[in-house]
């Protein structure tokens, strides 16, 4: 496994050359949900793929990562991982510079966490995955030691239901602000850790641009789950006007025209940078 001396870049670096080229805070997720795929793609070998292929050509240049939800590449089977590493090669091969990030939420232990690892970094190789924090430091560790790759650890999620725990208060502060501080004081060590913190709760965002300072954050929530792009920029980005990756999934991938899309949510952030 690669260790902190054999970078050449690291993953934090890439996603900041990225943003600077690209002039984008924009990530798309590729959830692409074989049942929802054009009826063009309905007869290819690996419709997943094609679809995938399709959507990178059409929008590459104004976004900074792409992040495949491994959930609907799952449901397929082998066909669908099958798909997936198609789209992670191609992404490789065609636009190295881009930041690729597995949308997994693992973290076990023990010899589980070995194929975890391995599989996402080594075999996909993302450059990135998220991951969830309740099994403690132990779990992420396996994670948390590839200084070659991206953790990007759940706080606040963008789901209604997420402040059933992550609201908690424990010794005075929301489980959430806890979760923050110790990736900030204990799992940073490489400083290839990042966030996600949900745009529905904006507030939660100004609070934890304060806790970890300059760390990036991946922010879902943007679209159909309601999260507003100007608060989220505006509460979000660091000191240069980066340190975000604003995902928007279905409101590109499935448009008439994913480019234009694309181009205009690209433009729509960069107005509150």
């Amino acid at each position: 496994m690669a260790g902190q001396s054999d970078i050449k870049l690291s993953v934090i670096e890439k996603y900041y050359q990225r943003v600077d080229h690209a002039d984008s805070l924009l990530c798309i997720g590729l959830d692409s949900d074989v049942e929802r795929l054009p009826v063009r793609f309905a007869d290819d070998p690996h419709p997943q793929f094609a679809f995938n292929q399709w959507v990178i050509d059409q929008t590459h240049q104004y976004v900074c990562a792409y992040k495949p939800n491994l959930a609907f590449y799952e449901a397929r089977g082998d066909q669908g991982l099958y798909d997936l590493k198609l789209t992670l090669d191609y992404l490789r091969a065609n636009y190295p510079d881009i930041l690729t990030i597995g949308d997994a939420k693992r973290a076990d232990i023990g010899s589980t966490n070995t194929g975890y690892v391995s599989a996402l970094f080594d075999w996909f190789g993302f450059d990135a995955v998220t991951l969830h924090p309740y099994l403690g430091g132990e779990a992420l560790q396996p994670f948390l030691d590839r200084a070659d790759k991206g953790c990007i650890i759940l706080c606040r999620t963008s789901n209604p239901g997420s402040g059933e725990l992550q609201n908690l208060v424990v010794d005075g502060k929301p489980l959430w602000e806890i979760i923050a501080e110790k990736v900030r004081d204990r799992w940073n060590r490489h400083n290839n850790c990042m966030l996600v913190m949900g745009a529905t709760y904006p507030e939660e965002i100004k609070q934890v641009r304060a806790i970890i300072g300059e760390m990036p954050l991946l922010i879902p929530g943007i679209g159909a789950q309601g999260g507003n792009v100007e608060q989220t920029v505006r509460f979000g980005v660091d000191q240069k006007g980066r340190g975000l990756i604003i995902n928007s999934s279905r409101g590109v991938i499935f448009v008439e025209d994913p480019r234009e899309s694309a181009r205009q949510l690209r433009d729509v952030i960069n107005e509150y940078r």
